[in-house]
Parts: C-alpha cells; sequence; structure tokens
C-alpha cells in the first residue's frame, strides 16, 4: 500500500531532518554579529530549509490572540462544545459580553487541511461574534469501528452542530462545506428545524462546478470515479487509531495543490533561505508560519471523497436538483426567511467565478432584499478568507449580513 511506502519514506528522512534541525540551532548564532560568517549562514538556512520540508499529520494551534470586545480585552478560550466521532465542534469563549454577540458557526473545508487554515477568519469574527468552528478530525486517527462517513454522515455532523448551538445561529461555509451547509439548511428549512441557521454566507465554494469550471475541477473530470477509488485510495497504517480505515491521505491532496503551483513554492523556500541568510527574521517568519499551516494535512474518509468528487464535481447533483440525503431529495427552495451572502474571489483559481453564486438562484424563495452576491477584486482563493482584503472589505459584509438578520 503506498500509505505505508509513504510512511517508511518519512520514518526513514527522520533522523537526518533531526540531524538538519539540531545543525540549523546550533550554527544559529552565526547568523549576526561578529561571528557572522557567509558560508556557515547558508548552511544554517539550507538546514532548516530540508528540516521543515515535511508533512505534518497533527492539528496546529489556533492561537487566537485577545480581541476587544465594548473596548475591553477579553481572552479566548477553546472548549470543545461537542464531540462527535469526526469532528469537535469548538468553541472560542470569551470571558465576558459574549452573551449578547450573534452566535455563527464558522463551517471549515474538509479537503485535506485542518479547520486552523480559518485561524484569521476566526480571530476577524470574534469581535462582534461568538463563534464556534467545525473542527473536523484526520480520518486516520478514527477507528473503524466507528463506521462509516461519507456526505450523509457530514451533514449528520453539520446538523448536530447547528442544533447544540441552538435557535438563533448563523452559518459561514468556506470553500469545500459550501454546498453541504446549503443542503442542510434547506432540509432543516423544510423541516421546520428551531436551529435552521437564521442568514447563510458561502464564500469561494463549489456549488454548481459546470459553471467557469477551474483546473481542480477539470481534473475531477479526467477520469471515471473507478480510477479515483483505485489509484487514491489506500488503507491506513496500523500503527494509528484509525487502521485499517480507508482513506484519501492528505499528503495526496497537499502533494496535487503544490504541482498546481510549483514555481510558487520553489520561489517561497528560496525567499526563505534568502531571509535567513539576510537576517530578515520578520519575514522568514511569516513564511515559516505559512507552510507550518499549509503543510499540516489530514486523511479524508474515502466515502467521503469519492461522494464529493461524484456529486459535486461530476455529476453536478445540487445545481441539477438532483442532490438528496438519506434518499430524501434536497430542496433549496425551501429556504426562505433568512439572510444569504455569496463571496467569490476575481482571481480565484479553485472555485471559479460564479460557481458560489448559484446558490443565489437555487434559493428561489429567499426574497431579493435578503439576497447579496460580491465579487472581491484582486484576490485568489485563500484572499476570500484571510489577509488585509477579507479583513476591511469581505468581513464587513458578512458582519451586515448577520446583523441583518437578528
Amino acid at each position: 500500500m503506498f500509505y505505508d511506502a509513504y510512511q517508511a519514506q518519512q520514518d526513514f528522512l527522520t533522523p537526518f531532518r533531526a540531524a538538519a534541525s539540531l545543525a540549523s540551532t546550533a550554527l544559529g548564532d552565526t547568523l549576526a554579529g561578529p561571528a557572522a560568517n557567509y558560508w556557515l549562514r547558508c548552511a544554517a538556512a539550507g538546514a532548516e530549509i530540508f528540516s521543515r520540508a515535511q508533512m505534518i499529520h497533527d492539528r496546529p494551534a489556533y492561537d487566537i490572540a485577545p480581541v476587544r470586545v465594548a473596548g475591553r480585552l477579553c481572552e479566548i478560550r477553546e472548549e470543545v462544545a461537542l464531540d462527535l466521532p469526526f469532528g469537535r465542534l469548538v468553541h472560542f469563549a470569551k470571558d465576558r459580553d459574549a452573551a449578547s454577540q450573534p452566535r455563527v458557526l464558522l463551517a471549515a473545508p474538509m479537503a485535506g487541511h485542518f479547520a486552523t487554515l480559518l485561524r484569521n477568519t476566526v480571530q476577524t469574527m470574534l469581535a462582534d461574534h461568538d463563534v464556534y468552528i467545525t473542527d473536523w478530525k484526520s480520518a486516520r486517527d478514527v477507528p473503524l469501528a466507528e463506521g462509516r462517513f461519507g456526505t450523509d454522515e457530514y451533514i449528520d455532523h453539520l446538523m448536530a452542530f447547528l442544533g447544540h448551538i441552538g435557535e438563533g445561529v448563523h452559518a459561514v461555509a468556506v470553500c469545500q462545506p459550501c454546498p453541504s451547509i446549503l443542503a442542510t439548511t434547506a432540509l432543516m428549512a423544510e423541516d421546520g428545524h428551531p436551529a435552521t441557521p437564521r442568514s447563510l454566507t458561502l464564500m469561494a465554494g463549489p456549488v454548481d462546478t459546470r459553471i467557469n469550471p477551474t483546473r481542480v475541477n477539470e481534473m475531477a473530470n479526467e477520469h471515471p470515479l473507478d480510477w479515483f477509488e483505485q489509484n487514491l485510495i489506500t488503507s491506513v497504517p496500523r500503527r494509528y487509531a484509525g487502521a485499517f480505515r480507508h482513506v484519501y491521505p492528505g499528503f495526496l491532496q497537499l502533494s496535487a495543490f503544490m504541482t498546481m503551483n510549483i514555481a510558487r513554492h520553489v520561489r517561497a523556500h528560496m525567499d526563505l533561505f534568502g531571509h535567513i541568510l539576510k537576517g530578515e527574521m520578520e519575514k522568514a517568519d511569516a513564511n515559516r508560519r505559512f507552510y507550518d499551516e499549509y503543510f499540516s494535512v489530514a486523511d479524508l474518509a474515502a466515502e467521503f471523497y469519492l461522494e464529493t468528487v461524484q456529486k459535486v464535481f461530476q455529476e453536478h447533483h445540487l445545481g441539477r436538483g438532483i442532490y438528496t440525503y438519506r434518499n430524501r431529495l434536497v430542496d433549496p427552495s425551501a429556504i426562505r426567511k433568512i439572510g444569504l451572502l455569496t463571496v467569490e474571489g476575481e482571481r480565484d483559481d479553485i472555485c471559479g467565478l460564479g460557481q458560489t453564486m448559484a446558490a443565489q438562484d437555487l434559493c428561489v424563495n429567499i426574497k431579493p432584499f435578503r439576497k447579496k452576491h460580491y465579487v472581491q477584486a484582486g484576490v485568489g482563493h485563500y484572499g476570500v478568507f484571510s489577509g488585509s482584503r477579507w479583513k476591511n472589505q469581505i468581513y464587513p459584509m458578512v458582519k451586515n449580513t448577520i446583523l441583518a438578520a437578528e
């Protein structure tokens, strides 16, 4: 199995990376001052880059900084509000003034990375909202006895999370979960569930990938579903809690994304080498933080991955009106009295323009004054939910959508 081969390679390189990390630390004193030596600085930079060039399979810390609420600084506590087999509902609790703030479920992607990818999204929203996040677990850490996890079970988890937060909750989804949270909202609205979201914000998500397909969409259609199952699905090695579970490994997903922009990643590591060499530690730290997160990967349950490829990228179930949950047809027209905001990035090469906006046409019974669509100029996929334009231009609209629905 290729997962075992990958693990064997990682095990083989571990002592060499440890030695490189030790060498980088030992040579650290040569980076500045009278002891500075060009060749030693080169050796220290090269050793650090080699030691860091590896994938990490544990969730990084959120490291959420205190936020200012009503003029006072509030510490943030991470609390597990609900622990389910494949994911936790994590609450970013405040020590004061949170009771009156709108409660928001932030639906994080399950696409090969951990929910900490939305750290900046959470940090921005916390000043004005009581924030919860879907903290998905890596499938390799979920025992086989917990059963399957496909798109139906994914919606089960979303319903449970929304139900736990309770009446008055708002939902914000980023990327992959957009079609799932839309389907969940439709099902709950049709059932008159009290925890149906009051507002729904969908950001850079593949609601209908027939529209303006990207390279990612094209790759999903280059082979039949059987090919993905035979070539990309493997078993978790016996050393892990999820031993023998069939998964789509996070290291494959990351490798695919890196291959799409390999020149950019090579340049970024060359820049890191240069920053270390020149003693530009602030720039080097920014680079380190990005790749610490980017190289942290999570495995996807095989059922979820294959069903997502089929329903979202190959057969476009939601856009064609044939999406089902446990043999029940999902009807977005059941969504009525909620606010709907869809957001896209002008330069998004993962989720093309129009794919998220498709939700506006599916939700035919939401009044026009409750709907808004926005395209952020000059940003790619990650710029929709992270960075200065997210904070200064996109977030105010998210905030207003939630406030208007309160």
